[in-house]
């Protein structure tokens, strides 16, 4: 077994002054390892969307009413405030989790050998998204579930899942300059997927604001428009982003397109096709809980797949060898639109 160093003096003034160069300089992660951290922070970036929906729908967002503490004169809640104090209080401790996570994610990327400065710069940015989503959180309290602020809270956390995917799947690729791997007409196709599928969860925020699941029994108001003609507006939408994503895979079909964004267009179809189901099923049955939570998960999950087929739409050299996921360091040609 090897013997753990002494630390001295000079050692821990160098761990208080920098504690994660300190740590770099004595541990090195496997890439393996690194992939697994940049996955869990993806994961609680995940999670935290949805147990927030799930004090929405219990009608627990004023269950701790003012912020940072959960009532005027405690930190944490009480007995009198029973099931929903629990509810949204157990939400903000989970925000601790989150951020161990996105901590963890930091220090294995900044302890890689090499170094890839990008990759903890995307950790970072992830660090201050969730503060700055933590306090929008407590102003959303302290205005009274504002469903305005109650949106923005919801769109900064999809901020939070676009910066945790890049980050992850760049723990799986190299350095290198990226290298596209199709033309210049299937980019802009996917950019355009990527627009529709933004304006999608944004409106979909909007049928949140204007539905019935206020986020408390108490009066709360709402966005002052037709719910139903929004969710309406909402759907036309989905369909066009389903029918996006089916030009993009006869297109990819269409050119040989490699197997990579191939296989992410595929999987974001069917995405699409089980969130629509859930959509509809919950319009006809009037909004059951269970099922907007569903359809809340099933709206970050497809984030992540529009997401990852824009990614799939490149290669950067210089992947780890071995490493689960690395893509392939030979140079690939951009196809066209046409066959050769």
């Amino acid at each position: 077994m090897e013997r753990v160093p002494n630390l001295t003096r000079d050692d821990a003034v160098a761990a208080v002054r920098n504690p994660l160069a300190f740590i770099a300089e004595r541990w090195t992660p496997q890439p393996r390892t690194v992939q697994r951290a940049a996955l869990a922070a993806l994961v609680m970036a995940v999670v935290i969307v949805v147990t927030g929906g799930a004090v929405r729908l219990t009608g627990s967002g004023l269950g701790c009413p003012t912020w940072p503490t959960c009532t005027d004169d405690s930190l944490t809640t009480t007995r009198a405030m029973g099931f929903h104090g629990v509810i949204e209080f157990g939400n903000r401790m989970l925000t601790y989790v989150l951020c161990a996570a996105v901590g963890w994610a930091i220090i294995a990327a900044r302890s890689q050998k090499p170094w890839r400065r990008g990759l903890t710069r995307l950790g970072w940015v992830q660090f201050w998204v969730v503060m700055g989503n933590a306090v929008l959180g407590g102003i959303v309290v302290l205005v009274g579930l504002n469903p305005y602020t109650v949106a923005a809270h919801f769109l900064l956390s999809t901020a939070l899942i676009a910066v945790a995917t890049v980050m992850w799947q760049r723990t799986r690729e190299g350095d290198g300059a990226p290298r596209p791997l199709v033309g210049k007409a299937v980019q802009q196709l996917v950019w355009v997927l990527v627009a529709a599928s933004v304006l999608l969860i944004a409106v979909g925020t909007v049928v949140t604001g204007a539905g019935p699941h206020a986020g408390d029994s108490a009066e709360v108001d709402r966005i002052p428009l037709d719910w139903a003609t929004v969710a309406k507006a909402h759907a036309v939408l989905a369909w066009i982003v389903v029918t996006l994503t089916f030009a993009l895979w006869f297109v990819l079909k269409a050119v040989d397109a490699p197997k990579g964004p191939l296989d992410r267009t595929r999987d974001l179809f069917l995405i699409l096709l089980s969130q629509g189901v859930i959509g509809y099923v919950q319009y006809f049955t009037h909004l059951p809980e269970v099922l907007v939570a569903a359809h809340m998960l099933g709206s970050c999950v497809m984030w992540i797949g529009v997401l990852r087929v824009l990614l799939s739409l490149r290669e950067r050299p210089g992947a780890a060898d071995g490493a689960d996921g690395a893509l392939p360091d030979t140079a690939a040609e951009p196809v066209a639109l046409t066959k050769a």
